[in-house]
């Protein structure tokens, strides 16, 4: 776990959602559901809307996410006060970047204006954006750096074929149907003084020896024989674990911080769903913090969702308050989380 030695503060945040939030009504009525559709959805999943990277009607692909990373590390910069040209250090999580190369970091760094610094791009699932927040803090705790703009983010919908007859799937490849959604986000890490809470520890840790992967995502080249199916997911695995593993990762953000349950004030829960994250929190036990979660509203857009929550979180933060973030990566099991106070 990085407990930064110096000051590392969180200086500006910005995310970015492809198009209107789709409704599940407009979803099921797409994708062939009957009436029953929205009632399953609301009681199994509690997912309301969420943001897609395609057109709906035609299956178009309307926004890469180098699109959504450029527009949210624009609006980080300028929520920090930053130009461009003050970052000297780049980190981005994903799970589905454009391509394999050139790295999606890259383009976005190009569109930004962005050249000569170091540029790290970290393949994983939701757990990705706190480990680019961990290798950024390692790298602005050397000293050899002083601004980081770090992006996280994910655009699943390229995965779903929108011709698909839904009503033939069994409920466990449903699921990903609602789960998912599109976005990215973006945060400036600073060892500059200035306004904006301290990070006061962020740590990641693989679990997933000899446990089979809840999650895979496979590549489709020109070779359909190296491929399976785009997407599997064994969701009963993801909810009996997660909570557990939420549990294990808030544990030791407090041991290492040295601060008690009862002395955070906000918690930003795992966002496997609406309907788990009431769970996981409930389990996490800590009475006195505010929940700060926006899944019911964007979807699980996997390595952005993070930062939708900051987005929340920052502005309603007091000085002396305390936050503290838990992620879990699910395909091979990995445990993340982050600690903030506002001075």
């Amino acid at each position: 776990m990085v407990t930064p030695g110096g000051t590392i503060r969180m200086a500006g945040i910005g995310t970015a959602a492809p198009g209107p939030p789709i409704d599940n009504a407009t979803l099921g009525k797409r994708m062939g559901m009957g009436p029953m559709w929205e009632q399953w959805v609301e009681s199994f999943i509690g997912t309301k809307f969420r943001h897609l990277a395609v057109d709906l009607a035609t299956g178009e692909q309307r926004h890469t996410l180098a699109d959504l990373g450029e527009a949210a590390g624009r609006r980080a910069l300028a929520a920090a006060g930053l130009d461009p040209s003050d970052v000297d250090l780049m980190v981005m999580g994903t799970a589905m970047p454009d391509k394999l190369m050139p790295t999606t970091l890259n383009e976005i760094a190009d569109r930004l204006g962005i050249d000569g610094v170091p540029t790290f791009q970290l393949q994983s699932g939701c757990s990705g954006a706190v480990q680019a927040l961990e290798v950024a803090c390692h790298m602005l705790s050397a000293g050899a750096h002083r601004t980081a703009l770090v992006l996280g983010g994910d655009v699943s919908a390229k995965l779903v074929d929108p011709d698909m007859d839904a009503g033939a799937l069994p409920p466990a490849q449903l699921v990903n149907l609602v789960l998912f959604g599109d976005g990215a986000g973006a945060v400036v890490l600073t060892t500059e003084d200035g306004p904006g809470p301290l990070v006061r520890g962020v740590f990641t840790r693989l679990t997933g020896r000899n446990k089979a992967p809840g999650q895979t995502l496979d590549w489709f080249g020109g070779n359909r024989r190296f491929s399976g199916p785009p997407v599997t997911e064994d969701y009963k695995a993801i909810e009996a674990a997660v909570p557990v593993m939420a549990v294990s990762s808030l544990a030791e953000v407090l041991r290492r911080t040295g601060w008690g349950h009862s002395e955070v004030s906000f918690v930003l829960p795992p966002q496997l769903s609406g309907r788990m994250t009431a769970k996981i929190v409930a389990a996490l036990g800590v009475p006195n913090a505010v929940e700060v979660s926006c899944v019911e509203e964007t979807g699980n857009n996997g390595n952005a969702l993070v930062y939708f929550q900051l987005e929340r979180l920052l502005p309603r933060m007091a000085p002396g308050d305390r936050a503290v973030g838990v992620a879990i990566e699910s395909s091979k099991w990995i445990e993340s989380g982050f600690a903030l106070e506002q001075r």
